[in-house]
């Protein structure tokens, strides 16, 4: 039976420990998850792949025989980092706080909350005396928070992680992630030719051209076919940086664009789209492609995904499938044929916020769905 008492000291606890990213460093958090997991009785080992960037993996073995139990795993994986805090704070960014059933603190929401309430479950079904038949797997990850380099990502490239299926704990208000868009960020690298202010018609203006190619990339309509979880395909430019001078004409020019497109679309499409308009302005440039991620989308009939949402109407929850228009750890695993969705307990409208905060009643109910959960995998 998940302890409420408990659960609220977990989280507090958790949320003391300071894993803001950037810097990046989750040791003091991994610490602490490796020993609470081991004092439960997991198998219990860590995975780095930069120093201080620690990934934790905490195994219950199931019953089955060993490669059947493993290969049907039950991945559950919240991440340790957090954004940074900030200034502008009202309440106590490291956990001290809780007002009005709200417990406060960078990360309550996104994603520490979530992380105590896997390992809370966890913990009750260890002390109810639940014997599963396929493995259970909480990896709390690295770096989710700028690009799950050191993360979730080469845990799946190197093969680390194969389980039957990921749930990933990163939502809120149990709305479960089923469809995403595809993520596309590149800088444009303009070039012109220095002149004088004066006698710019010498010069070729690199901000200029920039701003022309911006103009076309907001102007462009991507043909899409509507999705019913998610909003239009965007573009936005994120920086812009160049030119030396005011009485001089830039030779240079740098912006960041982040397009996100829907699943359907072919992803080599999109970066000819913008390769081509950028080509139509200028001669002379440079697209250099940062991230690309697929969109991704799993059947809203699929078999897990009934289950999650059995289990949170059991448990008195209403669990909405969502679509997300930004970018979750979900879309990996589909380069594994690893089905997944996501899911979470946080309040909405507090992630990355100033007293950012997740209300004790939904982390306990949270809690409580994915020990309900956690059982009807095992029946699949």
């Amino acid at each position: 039976m998940i302890n409420r008492s408990r659960l609220i000291k977990l989280t507090q606890k958790v949320l003391s420990i300071d894993s803001q990213n950037p810097p990046g460093n989750e040791v003091a958090i991994a610490d602490f998850v490796v020993k609470d997991m081991r004092d439960i009785g997991l198998d219990v080992r860590v995975v780095s792949y930069a120093k201080d960037r620690p990934n934790v993996l905490a195994t219950w073995r199931g019953s089955l025989p060993r490669k059947q139990a493993a290969s049907q795993a039950l991945l559950i994986t919240p991440h340790t980092d957090t954004v940074p805090v900030g200034k502008g704070w009202k309440f106590d960014p490291f956990g001290k706080d809780i007002s009005g059933g709200k417990i406060y603190g960078r990360g309550a929401s996104d994603d520490k909350g979530n992380l105590a309430c896997a390992m809370e479950a966890l913990r009750s079904l260890r002390e109810e005396g639940y014997l599963p038949k396929k493995d259970i797997v909480l990896a709390a990850t690295a770096d989710e928070e700028t690009g799950s380099h050191m993360g979730i990502k080469p845990l799946l490239n190197k093969g680390v992680l194969r389980p039957g299926l990921a749930l990933v704990l990163d939502s809120v208000d149990f709305d479960t992630v089923i469809a995403q868009k595809g993520l596309f960020h590149s800088r444009i690298r303009v070039f012109g030719k220095k002149a004088h202010g004066a006698t710019n018609w010498l010069g070729v203006n690199a901000i200029e051209l920039a701003a022309k190619i911006i103009r076309k990339l907001k102007k462009h309509e991507c043909r899409f076919r509507k999705h019913a979880l998610l909003n239009h395909p965007t573009v936005n430019i994120g920086t812009i940086r160049g030119g030396d001078k005011v009485n001089m004409v830039a030779d240079f020019c740098e912006f960041s664009v982040d397009i996100r497109y829907m699943p359907g679309t072919d992803p080599k499409k999109v970066v000819k789209q913008v390769q081509d308009i950028v080509d139509s302005v200028a001669e002379k440039s440079e697209l250099v492609i940062d991230d690309l991620q697929l969109p991704y989308e799993i059947d809203r009939d699929d078999a897990y995904v009934a289950a999650f949402l059995r289990a949170a109407k059991k448990c008195g929850q209403k669990a909405r499938l969502q679509g997300s228009d930004g970018a979750t750890v979900i879309s990996f695993f589909q380069h594994y044929n690893i089905p997944a969705f996501a899911t979470g307990f946080g309040k909405s409208g507090t992630l990355h916020a100033d007293d950012e905060y997740a209300e004790v009643k939904t982390l306990c109910n949270g809690a409580r769905v994915l020990e309900e959960f956690i059982r009807d995998y095992d029946q699949i």
